[in-house]
This record gives C-alpha cells, sequence and structure tokens, in this order.
C-alpha cells in the first residue's frame, strides 16, 4: 500500500495535491489505476472515478449496507472505507456478480423470490447475501449461533436474519430478501 506523503517529501512528486495515495484495484475483472486524495472513500473512487452504478450511498456513515461490496470476497461498507486502503484488492460489486442475461445464482434468487421492491438497496444486499453465504460456508458464527464449537454453520432463518442485519431497505421487502437467500443456501446444502 502505497502511504501518504506531504508534497515537500515527495521531491519530483512537489507539483501533486498535498495528500495523495496511488491506488490499484481490480474491480469486477477489470484493472484500474489512480492518484485519489487519501481521504478517498472507495465508494467515492468507484463511483466518482470508476464509474460503477451499482454501488449505492445511502448514509454516507456505514448504517445501512446500501455501499456493500466485495474486497477479496469480504463484505465491506464502501462509503467508510478509504480507497487507498483497498490498494491491491479485487473488488466486486453487483455488476462483477453476474449480468443480464447470465445472472448469479443469488440474483436469480432475489428476481424469482421478488426481493426488492424500489431496488435502491438491493446491490447492497445481494453483495451483503454473497458474503454472508461465503462466511457460512467457512463456518463463521453469528451472534444466534448455538453453537460456536460446530464447524459448520446452518443457516437458519434466524441466522439469515442475524446476518444480514446490517443491510436496510426502507420498503420492508426483508421476507423475500431472506427467502431468496434461503433458496440459494437450500441450493448449497446449508439450510437445517
Amino acid at each position: 500500500m502505497h502511504h501518504p506523503q506531504p508534497a515537500s517529501q515527495m521531491g519530483e512528486d512537489a507539483d501533486r495535491p498535498r495528500w495523495t495515495a496511488d491506488v490499484r484495484l481490480t474491480i469486477n475483472g477489470e484493472r484500474w489505476e489512480g492518484t485519489l486524495d487519501a481521504r478517498t472513500s472507495l465508494l467515492d473512487a468507484l463511483t466518482n472515478e470508476v464509474g460503477v452504478n451499482s454501488a449505492k450511498r445511502g448514509c454516507d456513515h456505514g448504517q445501512c449496507g446500501a455501499c456493500t461490496v466485495l474486497v477479496d470476497g469480504r463484505r465491506i461498507l464502501s462509503c467508510v472505507a478509504l480507497a487507498a486502503s483497498c490498494d491491491g484488492t479485487e473488488v466486486t460489486t453487483t455488476e462483477g456478480l453476474g449480468a443480464v442475461g447470465n445472472l448469479s445464482p443469488l440474483q436469480a434468487a432475489f428476481v424469482e423470490c421478488d426481493g426488492l421492491q424500489c431496488g435502491y438497496c438491493t446491490p447492497g444486499q445481494i453483495c451483503s447475501a454473497e458474503g454472508m453465504l461465503s462466511e457460512a460456508r467457512q463456518g463463521a458464527p453469528s451472534h444466534v449461533t448455538i453453537d460456536v464449537a460446530e464447524t459448520g454453520v446452518l443457516l437458519t432463518d434466524a441466522e439469515i436474519r442475524e446476518l444480514m442485519s446490517g443491510n436496510l431497505c426502507r420498503c420492508g421487502a426483508y421476507t423475500n430478501i431472506a427467502a431468496a437467500i434461503a433458496m440459494v443456501a437450500d441450493q448449497g446444502g446449508m439450510r437445517p
């Protein structure tokens, strides 16, 4: 990772803005490089610099989950993650999970279960669910896991609700969102 330095310590780069960071990301399989203000959030880099349309700004405080993306396969809130701290990582948004005519199993389940209404939170919900399914496959327990010593986590309805609790939906599509996740978990043998 490139650590920001004041311009007075950058020698020949003294004409660069005072606090910058060179950031290299692979976004949905495409390589991207840029020099950013070191305070730039990953969300701002994705939307303003790269042109990603699916990552959404909701609360801008990491409380609603609309900005959730996957970084090296783990879900993060991109509005509170600095782009510079993600240097060298693989960033996946819903656009990188599938495409029209070739949806990922989770995207297809959201459509089949009507796991959306206005759709604003849907990209964050899908990325969070994808990350949550990966965490469950790895055996990561949640607050409601009955036996944390178990090697596998079965995604009960309570587990799904707990693991998705960081993603808000103002339209109240939670029941259908949980049904879509349960459908994919069923297909993966992760349901009781």
